[in-house]
């Protein structure tokens, strides 16, 4: 049940869409490997363990779609893809990089409350809503 006051604003929806985009998990380590320079697509593939062609290629259209990545097409024979952060994408970077970093140091003591919680509460891991966005 919402609060009386509760009000979902233009920012409030703007926030939820960008948070959509960026928080999962395969945008931040595109993100994150495009910080170190342009990729080509295959070299994306490579390096990130685990995703498939397709969902590469739709993470890199929705970055592309929202001004963080820019793509490259040369006209050489097989054409050659370069992705490269824009200025706007190397500016989301930093919260990401900072997040990272902070799930990196606080892993251990969020990895305790869980234990702690699962023991006050039968053993049972609790779901939450959002906790297939993490898998």
């Amino acid at each position: 049940m919402k609060p009386d006051h509760f009000e979902v604003t233009p920012a409030c929806t703007a926030v939820h869409h960008l948070l959509a985009r960026v928080g999962d998990k395969w945008t931040v380590m595109v993100v994150k490997y495009l910080g170190n320079g342009s990729m080509r697509f295959n070299e994306l593939k490579r390096t990130i363990n685990g995703i498939s062609q397709k969902m590469l290629t739709s993470t890199l259209r929705g970055l592309e779609r929202d001004g963080f990545v820019t793509r490259t097409v040369y006209p050489t024979i097989p054409p050659r893809v370069d992705y490269e952060l824009t200025d706007l994408g190397r500016d989301l970077l930093v919260p990401v990089k900072a997040l990272g970093d902070w799930a990196i140091k606080n892993e251990q003591r969020v990895s305790e409350a869980r234990a702690r919680f699962d023991a006050a509460h039968g053993g049972k891991e609790i779901q939450t809503p959002f906790a297939h966005a993490a898998e």
